[in-house]
């Protein structure tokens, strides 16, 4: 599987279906039904690591110290990290064989002591999310009941996910885990005794300051899709907000990302003390494994049926259908389905968190094959035979202009860990053709341009020899 498909899981850990005070039968069934597929989806969750390694990645990642004068080095292999034997174990049992670039650089820094603070971006699917898993699984105390380690993301569907890694690594350790998302509540006048926190920022920030997390042991502070994290119009203040809740002043933070705006970067080093940072080239950041076409679709109306001809014709496994607007991910799913697609629809406006959770179960499972989704899914998020994403409209910021950073994360739902994938951008007028021949420039990678009205061509171009 992949780094998320450990998702299906996280969605259920222990910590996260732990009955509320009040609890009635029914809730003690659907304990249990949770619990079973945490069983059920364990052989999932082990083979996060497999293939990691066989990917090429070929984008050299450059890395600036703190100390320029201290030792640098990259580590070939897992024992090479003095990692203790039962966290070793962990990560072997997930089918990791060595380190993917990402990690043999970062674990180093990471894994430091005295402990050093990172900011480090990667290629989407390069294994980001197992680097700091494993910082924070390193620097827990077993023995000490109380939280340690926090992670903080910027979806329900990417925290749940990321506890998914948590628990499969550290499995053989003893860790406990608590997934902090609205819904997972503590008793009346309970305090947290779970080393290790993840969870989206205004849960967190409440149980602070609830003081039903105490923060005076937390040793590592993760910040996942940090670009969004401390953008200035996107959860800026609440990160801001945490970083200054946490008590612990010898804490080591860590910032992840694959893409950094200029002005978002530049405020992330100002907001975490003497970092280290390993950044990529932008014209590096698109993986090798994934084939980007465009389609002139004519007309708005028109871009329906040329997905329609898609699915009519091709043999696709998995899908993520982006769009821009949650209008239009309902009007589309409703036709999809009209048309006798299963088809999942998600987005985070009016979706209850239990919708939430069960349309992302479902796509991970194979209950449905196609998600159509705004952008709450575009980062972060790794679903095993995803080899298709389709941009049925071109990602723009809030001021509608090209987004290529929301591109990158969209397209980078497919060809994770080794494997291939493809992703098709529909155009229709001057405006989305100029804002994604934008993108194309940005990132200086050819996007092709395939037909319309020749499906066996478009086959044979998405084929990979």
């Amino acid at each position: 599987m992949s780094e998320t498909d450990a998702a299906a899981a996280a969605a259920k850990t222990t910590a996260e279906v732990a009955p509320p005070a009040a609890e009635t039968p029914a809730d003690v069934e659907k304990t249990e039904e949770a619990v079973e597929e945490v069983t059920q989806s364990l052989e999932e969750i082990l083979a996060l690591g497999q293939g990691l390694d066989d990917q090429d990645y070929k984008a050299e990642l450059e890395v600036l110290q703190n100390d320029p004068n201290s030792n640098l080095y990259s580590a070939v292999t897992f024992e090479e990290l003095d990692l203790p034997e039962s966290l070793l174990k962990g990560v072997y049992n997930m089918k990791f064989a060595k380190p993917s670039k990402i990690q043999s650089v970062a674990l180093p820094l990471i894994l430091a002591n005295p402990p050093e603070n990172l900011i480090g971006q990667a290629q989407s699917g390069s294994g980001k999310t197992a680097t700091f898993a494993l910082g924070m699984l390193y620097r827990v105390d077993v023995n000490l009941k109380a939280p340690q380690a926090l992670c903080v993301g910027p979806t329900r569907e990417l925290v749940r996910q990321i506890m998914a890694v948590v628990n499969a690594m550290g499995k053989f350790i003893g860790v406990e885990t608590f997934l902090a998302i609205p819904g997972n509540d503590l008793g009346r006048g309970e305090s947290l005794k779970a080393q290790v926190i993840v969870g989206t920022p205004g849960k967190v920030e409440g149980m602070i300051k609830k003081k039903q997390l105490d923060t005076r042991n937390v040793k590592i502070f993760v910040l996942d899709e940090a670009d969004v994290m401390v953008a200035e119009d996107g959860m800026r203040e609440r990160s801001v907000a945490i970083k200054r809740l946490i008590k612990n002043h010898a804490c080591q933070y860590l910032l992840f990302s694959a893409t950094y705006a200029d002005d978002v970067r530049d405020f992330a080093q100002k907001m975490v003390p003497d970092h280290n940072i390993i950044t990529v080239k932008k014209e590096k950041l698109t993986l090798d494994g994934i084939k980007q076409f465009w389609i002139d679709c004519k007309t708005r109306d028109n871009k329906f049926q040329v997905l329609s001809d898609i699915f009519a014709i091709l043999s696709i496994g998995k899908c993520v259908i982006f769009v821009q607007q949650r209008d239009t991910a309902k009007e589309l799913t409703r036709r999809m389905r009209e048309k006798g697609h299963s088809v999942g629809i998600l987005h985070g406006a009016d979706m209850a968190k239990e919708v939430r959770d069960q349309v992302i179960d479902e796509f991970r499972a194979g209950t449905t094959n196609v998600l159509i989704t705004t952008n709450v899914l575009a980062r972060g998020i790794d679903v095993a035979g995803v080899s298709l994403v389709v941009n049925f409209d071109i990602p723009l910021t809030r001021d509608h202009r090209p987004d290529p950073e929301t591109y990158l994360h969209r397209i980078g739902r497919t060809g994770r860990f080794g494997r291939k994938g493809c992703a098709i951008n529909f155009v229709y007028d001057n405006k989305s053709k100029q804002d994604l021949a934008e993108i194309e420039e940005y990132y200086a990678r050819p996007i092709t341009q395939a037909p319309a009205d020749d499906i066996e061509e478009l086959e044979k171009l998405l084929a990979w020899e």
